[in-house]
């Protein structure tokens, strides 16, 4: 069991993602997301603490998420397997309040279904409402 201690749990999503880097763009899938990172499954992983421009696109929507991430781990070259895999986890350097909350959103239906500890989903819930939503439930 680890000891790991994070702000949010992560939710197993799956989203198209384009990283853009002044070497060029390069594809990859999310997984492990959380309002604060997110893991890109992709083939050629940046090097720790690389900056880069986020893309995450939305299936089923016109909607794109962008951010500017930074590399936090990176398997640049180890096996690509199912506990080691190929890619990268990044954190959000910079991300609007809309696409952090698009995020936890996602999450909180996610991990609904899972059996999630009430408390970790109360975190992401805390993002999820609206500060008019807030106002309106105390008026």
């Amino acid at each position: 069991m680890s000891n790991e201690k994070r702000d949010y749990p992560r939710a197993e999503i799956k989203w198209p993602a384009v990283i853009k880097t002044d070497q060029g763009t390069m594809d990859g899938v999310t997984s492990n997301v959380t309002p604060n990172g997110v893991f890109i499954h992709c083939q050629k992983p940046l090097r720790l603490n690389e900056v880069f421009e986020l893309t995450i696109n939305i299936p089923n929507s016109d909607q794109a998420l962008t951010a500017k991430a930074e590399v936090t781990w990176s398997n640049r070259w180890g096996p690509d397997d199912n506990i080691s895999p190929r890619g990268m986890g990044v954190r959000f350097v910079k991300i609007s309040s809309e696409a952090r909350k698009f995020i936890a959103r996602a999450a909180l239906n996610y991990l609904k279904s899972e059996e999630i500890a009430p408390e970790l989903l109360q975190t992401l819930q805390t993002l999820v409402i609206d500060v008019n939503e807030a106002k309106a439930g105390y008026g």
